[in-house]
């Protein structure tokens, strides 16, 4: 049974979800999609950028599991972060996925207009269409800017959290706030050679556990939802395999010298990324 843990409007989240980034093929991200349902996982995660909304839909559909055990998020991409854009864009995504409504709705990127776009998800989650909105790669104290002068504190940040840029202050900002850290790309992406990381690997070796066992499971105990993606349906199922121990002090201060303090991608500080993102328009 998978754990939950309860958002700031009460709404539960399963604790792991299934990411869907950079799975472009609709063949593959179908497939993906469903084996990932047949593994155990009830958490899905897709965005307008990953281009792969309908595949999404298809693969749950395929997979039999009615659509109320299921909790499905997809993202608002810049060019469409406004009050129309939302709105248009949001039912868009709606129909690709083939459903009625989205357990979790984010702004992918803290640019264009956000204040706008932010009061349209909140007349999406009044009229039920939207169980749960939030924001993504939004620093701290822009997600406090938007909690403060609205109506509706949002209710997650998904970030980027790994075992290189841990987050710390960051990650008891947003709980202070009430807003829930979820994290994207746990696995630094591969980055500085992170599987063959003698440190984790040594860790997990104590436990009988792969590394990236480790790192869910160091993410978990800190009370952060993780993302978590594989095609490959036998590290799907040992992505799932992490709640039959927990670490020791010692190893998690262990894990904590790793910790780099910065970004394994880039900087959405970065002007250059901004006008990167503004130029990027989805196909329709």
């Amino acid at each position: 049974m998978m754990q939950t843990i309860k958002l700031n409007n009460g709404v539960a989240i399963p604790v792991l979800g299934f990411g869907t980034y950079q799975i472009t093929d609709p063949k593959e991200a179908e497939e993906a999609v469903y084996m990932a349902i047949q593994a155990g996982y009830r958490h899905i995660d897709t965005a307008q950028s990953y281009m792969n909304e309908e595949a999404v839909g298809r693969g749950i559909a395929k997979s039999g599991i009615s659509r109320d055990k299921l909790f499905v998020t997809t993202k608002i991409w810049v060019e469409n972060v406004s009050y129309d854009g939302v709105m248009k864009s949001f039912q868009e995504s709606l129909d690709r996925l083939g459903m009625e409504y989205i357990d979790l709705l984010l702004l992918h990127q803290p640019y264009n207009d956000v204040y706008g776009a932010w009061h349209a998800m909140e007349e999406l989650q009044a009229s039920g269409k939207v169980r749960a909105i939030g924001i993504s790669n939004f620093a701290v104290d822009r997600a406090v800017d938007l909690s403060e002068f609205n109506k509706i504190t949002p209710q997650i940040n998904q970030i980027e959290i790994n075992p290189f840029n841990q987050q710390i202050e960051n990650i008891q900002a947003l709980k202070e706030e009430g807003i829930l850290p979820e994290a994207w790309a746990p696995f630094a992406e591969g980055k500085n050679n992170i599987f063959k990381n003698e440190l984790l690997m040594n860790i997990g070796n104590k436990y009988n556990k792969t590394v990236a066992q480790v790192i869910i499971r160091w993410l978990l105990e800190q009370e952060i939802v993780v993302l978590a993606k594989s095609i490959k349906p036998e590290r799907m199922i040992e992505n799932l395999n992490v709640f039959d121990f927990s670490l020791s002090d010692d190893d998690k201060q262990k894990i904590s010298t790793l910790n780099e303090g910065e970004s394994q991608f880039f900087s959405h500080a970065d002007p250059k990324m901004i006008k990167w993102m503004a130029s990027r328009k989805l196909d329709k």
